[in-house]
């Protein structure tokens, strides 16, 4: 049996599952299986109440779900700016780089004005456009909760995306602004990013960048999953979660 790497890591959105959707099924099986023979890492955009409801909730109903097994599970919200571990059956915040309040304010003028501007700021929306969590500023052209399928379509190029994130970067220069998800633009603190958490991930765990892969659908120079390639770390890209799902099941099955 192939020996697996010491710590796999994964996007969330588009990768382990559809955009705020919980995990499908298939993909939460060979998830838990996977948490059976090596530790496992989740590094996304969105904030721990969205990692709760798409695969924390999820992993709590699997019987075969131990707590040792999700001792090994590493969560990293907001693209690392925050840290949960489990321990002694609670999960367990280990560091969260805030913004302070005059850089968030800042960043959701700027995404406001220059959404506005671009043509971008949507009439419809499913949910909150723009989203303050503490350590990182979201915008989401059509809300958090909307479909899918609608969110695929509005932009297809990310052409909207990077015209709104160029135009918010230079209004914001001491702070880090990147593509999201389908829809959405991130802004952190200068220099946090994924290769920021993924750098935490050997800080506290010991497991150097040479024993991590990492799963995602957004490799791309101009996507929020880049640095962690950009970093050195073995990548493996996908498209989405039935993709990784088979990626997964073929490991583990080497």
């Amino acid at each position: 049996m192939t020996q697996l790497p010491r710590i796999v890591a994964f996007d969330l959105d588009d990768t382990l599952a559809p955009s705020k959707s919980p995990l499908d099924p298939r993909m939460l099986a060979v998830f838990a299986r996977l948490l059976e023979r090596t530790s496992v890492a989740v590094i996304s955009g969105g904030n721990f109440q969205q990692f709760e409801s798409q695969l924390v909730t999820q992993l709590d109903g699997v019987a075969s779900v131990t707590e040792e097994m999700l001792g090994r599970l590493h969560l990293l919200p907001t693209c690392g700016t925050r840290y949960e571990r489990r321990e002694r059956g609670q999960w367990v915040t280990v560091y969260q780089e805030e913004l302070t309040e005059q850089e968030r304010n800042d960043a959701l003028t700027a995404l406001r004005d220059e959404a506005e501007r671009l043509g971008l700021w949507e009439r419809e929306s499913w949910g909150d456009v723009l989203e303050d969590r503490g350590s990182q500023i979201t915008f989401s052209a059509l809300g958090q909760r909307a479909p899918v399928e609608v969110k695929h379509a509005w932009d297809p190029t990310g052409a909207k995306k990077s015209a709104l994130r160029a135009a918010v970067a230079v209004r914001l220069p001491g702070l880090e602004v990147r593509s999201g998800g389908s829809t959405s633009v991130d802004i952190t603190r200068r220099g946090i990013d994924k290769a920021y958490g993924m750098q935490k991930l050997v800080e506290y765990t010991g497991v150097p960048l040479s024993d991590m892969l990492f799963v995602g659908d957004r490799l791309d120079e101009d996507g929020n999953d880049y640095p962690v390639l950009a970093l050195g770390v073995s990548c493996h890209a996908v498209t989405g979660w039935a993709e990784t799902a088979e990626f997964v099941e073929a490991l583990i099955a080497e």
